[in-house]
């Protein structure tokens, strides 16, 4: 033991202290059809060009990303429950179609300890009634809708600030 009785700190190894942070972005039904369907909606960005973007805006951050789609509610309650149990630094869904009926993703959600971000490219609120219910919002640390694909960019630069993690010069 040292002067006052407190332990020294344990040795963390540099490489250990340094990982990247990870931060899941799950979307749900449909957002594979991105580009395609009801392109007047949703724009002409693909999945793919959507991922982009994530990676892109998560390493200015030093985050790394963990990017994901399913059509299947079971399995986006599973990645969920991997994100908590992997300690993601936090997590983006867009949950598509199961934003208004998914009580199992709600569920999962109730589980994680680091912040969960919901994101919709279309602004939900000007859209039909049912559409405005949102299940996720109920654990959400923020919403963010209306503003396209940027929408993601923007989730993941407001989740940086939660976390603390700082933009990298350069």
């Amino acid at each position: 033991m040292r002067c006052g009785g407190h332990a020294p700190a344990p040795f963390v190894p540099a490489a250990v202290r340094e990982m990247p942070k990870t931060v899941y972005v799950l979307n749900g039904p449909n957002l594979n059809l991105l580009g395609t369907r009801e392109p007047e909606l949703y724009g002409r960005a693909t999945l793919a060009e959507v991922e982009k973007l994530c990676r892109a805006t998560a390493q200015r951050f030093g985050l790394v990303v963990e990017f994901r789609q399913s059509n299947h509610e079971g399995e986006i309650v599973d990645w969920i429950q991997e994100a908590r149990a992997e300690k993601a630094a936090g997590l983006i869904l867009n949950p598509a179609g199961y934003t208004t009926t998914s009580i199992a993703i709600l569920d999962a959600l109730h589980t994680m300890e680091a912040p969960v971000i919901e994101v919709h490219i279309t602004n939900i609120h000007a859209r039909e009634s049912f559409r405005r219910h949102s299940y996720v919002s109920r654990v959400a640390r923020a919403v963010i809708c209306g503003f396209g694909i940027e929408g993601y960019a923007l989730a993941i630069t407001g989740l940086a600030a939660l976390i603390g993690a700082e933009a990298r010069k350069g």
